[in-house]
């Protein structure tokens, strides 16, 4: 390890109480979404470069929606590498059970408890603590490091990092590197991508006694959704070395995303995320809407789920479809020098050698690799992660901040 690998893990050291202070503050600054508002988070992330002296600026297409972007150059020419993490979160069910408050930030039982802790203001940290590090080695350095904390992340929304890939492309990059809670056991190398359908049954309705004069909306919905399950079937090969790593990854693919993850990585999975129908116990609904989320698997367009789809609508007259939202699966190069670069920070760190995966849900990492650059996803466990008692062991937080800052270093470094 050479001396300035020693001096990145001695200043995390040393930092480890305010590491953890400035996740805390950092949860405690409310942000969900929707709707959105991240404009406290933003200033905590600003407090922090302006109390080092580091320049940035904030992009902001809308008020509520600053991102906060700041870049340095090297000692040499070389190559660009992106950080990038989101402000937003989830936001809070009144149904959720918490031990500590939603909002707490608390610091109990090892951990940082609180909405967004995992996801993802864990691994925003460690982009912006990586940032402010490798500018102390900026001269040892070869090319540039940019950092993109934004805005808009949980509702695929426009404002953030999609308007700065849109509109900034100088925070484009050669790669880019994200926090995103996936779990130490694994690096991150594409996503499957969700196509949201809405269906809405129309029928007659009427009196819930005189079934023989209306078909129910409601009926001919739960029909339709068993029928849906069909697209499970869809033959989705993986596209390049992708099948390969996947099957080597199976285990680890499991260990990180729950049991039987393998399994439905490569394959279309259908989530029914909401049924609304009917008005009253003893009436025939006329109306039912369905949304349904499908996931499809790299290497999968769309035109083959829709005409699957279509293919079953034509035995439902009842019922018109439409689209609600898109992003197709994406994957980058699962053996890319930056994947061996975390693969072996992380096992010199912690003795685990993380394998590369493809993702159930999506990150914004799926940008960069629209714009055909490789973007990597190293993270914390998802613990809690959109439900009550969300937190981050700060063992776990300090290791995806001690991870994060070697690659990066590694790789201005070549």
């Amino acid at each position: 390890m050479d001396d300035g690998k020693r001096m990145l893990l001695d200043w995390i050291a040393q930092d480890e109480e305010v590491l953890v202070e400035f996740l805390s503050a950092f949860v405690q600054a409310k942000s969900p979404n929707p709707p959105g508002d991240t404009r406290e988070a933003a200033a905590h992330v600003c407090g922090l470069l302006d109390r080092e002296g580091l320049a940035y600026r904030v992009i902001a297409p809308k008020a509520e929606f600053p991102n906060v972007v700041a870049s340095f150059e090297g000692g040499e020419q070389g190559r660009h590498l992106v950080l990038n993490g989101h402000m937003d979160v989830f936001p809070v069910g009144e149904h959720e059970q918490w031990r500590y408050g939603a909002w707490s930030g608390a610091v109990a039982e090892g951990a940082v408890w609180g909405r967004g802790s995992a996801d993802m203001k864990c691994g925003t940290t460690a982009s912006v603590f990586t940032y402010r590090y490798l500018h102390r080695l900026r001269e040892r350095l070869r090319g540039r490091l940019t950092l993109t904390a934004v805005s808009d992340e949980e509702t695929f929304g426009p404002w953030g990092a999609r308007y700065l890939m849109e509109h900034h492309p100088e925070v484009h990059g050669d790669c880019c590197l994200n926090g995103e809670p996936s779990s130490p056991l694994s690096v991150r190398f594409g996503e499957k991508g969700p196509l949201w359908l809405e269906f809405t049954v129309s029928t007659t309705g009427g009196h819930g006694a005189y079934t023989h004069l209306t078909e129910s909306a409601t009926k001919i919905a739960a029909a339709l959704v068993a029928d849906l399950e069909s697209l499970a079937d869809i033959d989705a090969p993986a596209p390049g070395n992708v099948g390969a790593v996947l099957e080597r990854s199976a285990g680890a693919v499991d260990a990180a995303l729950g049991e039987g993850a393998a399994r439905i990585v490569q394959r279309v999975t259908v989530n029914i995320g909401s049924i609304r129908g009917g008005l009253k116990v003893n009436m025939v609904p006329s109306e039912c809407v369905v949304e349904a989320d499908i996931r499809l698997p790299v290497g999968l367009g769309k035109e083959p789920v829709l005409a699957r789809v279509r293919e079953i609508l034509a035995g439902y007259p009842q019922v018109r479809m439409r689209e609600l939202n898109f992003s197709p699966p994406n994957w980058c190069d699962p053996e890319h020098e930056m994947v061996g670069i975390i693969q072996r920070n992380a096992e010199d760190l912690r003795g685990i050698r993380p394998d590369p995966v493809c993702s159930l849900g999506g990150t914004d990492t799926r940008l960069w690799r629209y714009a055909d650059v490789p973007a990597y996803v190293y993270g914390p466990y998802p613990t809690g992660m959109g439900t009550g008692d969300e937190h981050v062991p700060i063992e776990d937080f300090l290791h995806v901040v001690r991870t994060h800052a070697l690659s990066a270093y590694d790789y201005l470094r070549s």
